[in-house]
């Protein structure tokens, strides 16, 4: 396959930018007493940062990635009729070609696609089994009525491994499953390309195939979220033998056309707002159809603006461009593979979406009760103006009687957008995180002082347990000075 890892003299392999950069947005680096007020000023939760205040925002790729000269061009040609749009129609031409579905739903963003799956196939008391949950997935299901079971394999929760497809639904969980519960109470198998939540790590396609063979053999239809498709078609190509000589697009029909039903984000996919679901089955377009005006907009818009349809009907295509879906596993690797050559726990191998660092590794000596994702993301905000993203305990919801329920995994996410940083931006995260690992034992732990009952990551507040800001910031300025 071709890849843009180049090897330097030095012997050192580089991830080369396949673009050149035509329009810039200024960033500021603020003092690190500056950040520190940030920080307090939201509630140590990088989600209530204001982006003037951010040098690099790594929080998310979810509407952050940089659109293409073509994306930008097409949204001039927009067809603004509110119904019978030409820019859906070219949306829904680009659906087909891309993604091998012959209907579709639009919506405006991919939580919103969830809410209609959910609300049209979960009942009370049903169980979607899935390889790992994200966030929002689990609180519409929830939400219907329904519980979330996860049935990841053994090696997907393992900080460091060589296993290609960390991803993978461990089939001889799913068939326990329906032995157990019955088939009647699965209202569906949700596979997620990309699994935010574990590091962004991809399954293959013969683990889609095996899921599907279970599914056909029980009549249980299959959701798949196409969200980080692109890079999960990626790492198919680079890890998995049987697809190593096969192009973007085949990937995405063998992976596509096993499923029911698809669903995603525009904001990560192809790198516009929006979002859609997909099917070839008129019964289940029919199911989710009417959903659509009334949550939504009417069926040739759902929510979106024209511009955004023409621009997301552009980037679904570019998906299927290797050189769009490999800059960011690339860079990605290269982040992870210099941290772990330092000693620095990261979530090995390299997944999409984003360098993922072991909070629990990082800092052992915080309690998961004391939030120790929460408290590295903050701290490197601190120190850096780096914004990431908690995905460890304060992610999780508490259980029916109050109690903090601890993720199995607690990740600091540092997402990569597509096309976004430069490499001397990616080093300059290196240099500061590794700062921060040799210094970690000043880093403390974080308190709830502001909690909702739902999604509570998103506009919670927190305040740190003891004085270890201050001390952050002390020893940050006696080895830097004033270099900010």
């Amino acid at each position: 396959m071709a890849d843009s890892m180049v090897k330097f003299m030095s012997g050192e392999y580089v991830p080369l930018e396949m673009h050149k950069v035509r329009v810039v947005q200024k960033l500021t680096l603020l003092p690190v007493e500056e950040r520190l007020k940030s920080i307090e000023g939201a509630g140590f939760n990088t989600f209530l940062l204001q982006n003037k205040d951010v040098f690099l925002d790594m929080l998310t790729d979810s509407g952050t990635n940089a659109m293409s000269d073509q994306q930008i061009a097409s949204m001039m040609v927009a067809d603004d009729a509110y119904a019978g749009s030409a820019s859906f129609t070219r949306l829904q031409e680009a659906i087909t070609e891309v993604f091998n579905k012959k209907y579709f739903l639009p919506v405006h963003q991919g939580r919103a696609a969830e809410h209609i799956i959910s609300q049209v196939y979960v009942r009370k008391d049903n169980v979607v089994p899935m390889n790992f949950h994200f966030t929002t997935t689990k609180a519409h299901i929830e939400l219907a009525g329904g519980k979330v079971n996860e049935l990841f394999t053994d090696e997907a929760l393992k900080i460091k491994s060589s296993v290609p497809f960390k991803g993978n639904l461990d089939i001889a969980k799913l068939k326990n499953l329906i032995a157990k519960i019955g088939k009647e109470k699965i209202p569906y198998i949700r596979m997620e390309a990309g699994t935010n939540l574990i590091g962004g790590q991809p399954f293959s396609v013969q683990n889609m195939r095996d899921v599907r063979k279970v599914a056909q053999e029980y009549g249980i239809p299959i959701v798949l979220d196409v969200s980080l498709i692109g890079e999960n078609i990626y790492f198919v190509k680079l890890r998995e033998e049987e697809f190593k000589n096969k192009s973007v697009k085949e990937i995405m029909y063998a992976l596509c056309d096993l499923a029911d039903i698809i669903y995603f984000s525009s904001r990560k996919v192809s790198c516009t707002r929006g979002g859609g679901i997909a099917v070839n089955s008129y019964d289940h377009y029919l199911a989710m159809r009417d959903m659509v005006p009334l949550f939504e907009g009417f069926l040739t818009y759902g929510g979106m603006s024209v511009r955004e349809i023409e621009a997301m009907a552009v980037g679904l295509r570019e998906t299927l461009d290797l050189d769009v879906i490999s800059h960011s596993p690339q860079f990605i690797k290269f982040l992870v593979d210099r941290l772990d050559g330092k000693g620095v726990p990261v979530v090995t191998p390299a997944g999409g979406l984003g360098c993922h660092l072991d909070a629990k590794g990082f800092l052992p000596h915080v309690s998961q009760l004391e939030y120790p994702a929460g408290a590295l993301a903050s701290a490197l905000f601190i120190i850096s103006g780096i914004r990431g993203m908690e995905r460890g305990t304060i992610s999780m919801d508490r259980d029916a009687q109050g109690n903090d329920v601890p993720s199995e995994l607690e990740l600091l996410r540092l997402a990569l957008p597509r096309r976004v940083f430069t490499l001397s931006q990616i080093k300059f995260v290196e240099d500061r995180v590794t700062w921060l690992y040799q210094n970690r034992q000043i880093i403390g732990g974080l308190k709830f002082v502001e909690e909702p009952k739902v999604l509570r990551f998103f506009v919670g507040r927190l305040a740190p347990t003891t004085d270890w800001t201050k001390k952050l910031v002390a020893k940050f300025k006696q080895d830097f000075g004033d270099n900010l």
